[in-house]
């Protein structure tokens, strides 16, 4: 299963984090458009039917289910820049505790 560094689940809770937004409000990852290898992120106000939900620490992210078992032994990184941009990056093997 997908895990979550600690910058991940801050920056994913910051973005989800209006009050405006449902409660279940989470970061979705699914397949790139047109065959394309590379992959979407969005924020997503629930789980589409089918996907598989990782959830750490009340951030919450939506796996499309191909891209669960691309994903199933990797985990998901995230920084923010001086700017404010942020940055999600995939690497191999689970987090480090």
């Amino acid at each position: 299963m997908l895990t979550l560094t600690t910058g991940a689940v801050q920056v994913i809770r910051t973005v989800t984090s209006d009050p405006q937004l449902p409660p279940d409000t989470g970061i979705r990852i699914e397949s790139g458009l047109n065959g394309s290898d590379a992959l979407r992120l969005s924020v997503a106000p629930a789980p589409e039917a089918g996907d598989e939900v990782v959830e750490s620490e009340g951030a919450k992210v939506y796996l499309e289910p191909e891209v669960a078992l691309l994903l199933d032994d990797k985990t998901l990184d995230a920084q923010v820049d001086p700017q404010g941009d942020v940055a999600f990056t995939i690497a191999d093997g689970a987090a480090p505790i």
